[in-house]
């Protein structure tokens, strides 16, 4: 096998560019990942440099490597001493495990995106809820309970488990006006992450949230996140089947 066979196509930077929300890192993020789930940048391919990078978003380098290691923690992206960094080869399959902000949807669809916080409450220590997490009993934990709206229409139901021992901050955070989900993305790190995605038909309390009939099936994204042995986080995502499709994000590689 000649030298020429091991050669790695290497791409431009022709259409990265940052949406302008959110910290700086993760819009490098979602500019390197939104071309690896288009196709623009292939399995095998070697993407710009760190060095490239921080030229052609004006950042410090530190800031171009926070956005390139996380993607290649969750195993997106793939780095080499010798050949640099390149996109993995099943890295087109990861984006149907990953929760995208749910303000950025409904945005991008052209319609107005508002937020409720429905329930705040640090959770005591006999209750049920505490066996979600294998931590200590004395291990303090935030019960959340918010609704992401559409254009008024409920669009997601999301109930979340926080332990406040990893992210300390959150109790100080105006949750009424903040979304939790990104101000933990941004804020707390993780290093591994599990989902469940399925379909169950809505109780009384989320048919009552997202205005639906009891019985209708909502399509559930359960998410919990870990940094080390540490558990930060459990989501559980609730949207009406009629009104949410994972367009796109579920898509076989050929």
């Amino acid at each position: 096998m000649n030298r020429k066979s091991h050669a790695r196509k290497s791409v431009g930077m022709d259409g990265l560019r940052c949406d302008g929300t959110g910290p700086i890192w993760l819009q490098i993020r979602r500019a390197i990942s939104g071309m690896i789930a288009s196709g623009a940048w292939s399995p095998g391919t070697r993407i710009p440099s760190e060095i490239e990078l921080t030229k052609h978003f004006g950042v410090s380098r530190m800031t171009a490597n926070r956005a390139i290691q996380s993607l290649a923690l969750e195993g997106h992206l793939e780095r080499h001493r010798r050949i640099g960094t390149i996109v993995a080869s099943r890295a087109q399959e990861r984006p149907a495990f990953e929760i995208w902000d749910v303000r950025e949807i409904i945005e991008r669809s052209g319609e107005r995106y508002t937020y409720q916080l429905l329930e705040q409450m640090v959770v005591p220590e006999e209750d049920e809820r505490r066996d979600l997490f294998n931590v200590r009993p004395e291990t303090s934990l935030l019960w959340l309970r918010c609704l992401h709206l559409s254009d008024d229409i409920p669009f997601q139901l999301e109930e979340r488990l926080v332990n406040v021992e990893a992210a300390p901050e959150i109790l100080g955070l105006a949750l009424d006006q903040t979304p939790p989900g990104p101000w933990l993305v941004d804020h707390v790190p993780w290093s591994q992450a599990e989902h469940t995605i399925s379909a169950v038909p809505a109780a009384t309390s989320e048919a009552d949230a997202l205005d639906l009939n009891v019985g209708t099936s909502c399509l559930v994204v359960e998410r919990r996140t870990w940094n080390g042995e540490i558990p930060v986080t459990l989501a559980k995502l609730w949207h009406p089947g009629s009104r949410y499709r994972l367009k796109g994000q579920f898509e076989p590689v050929h």
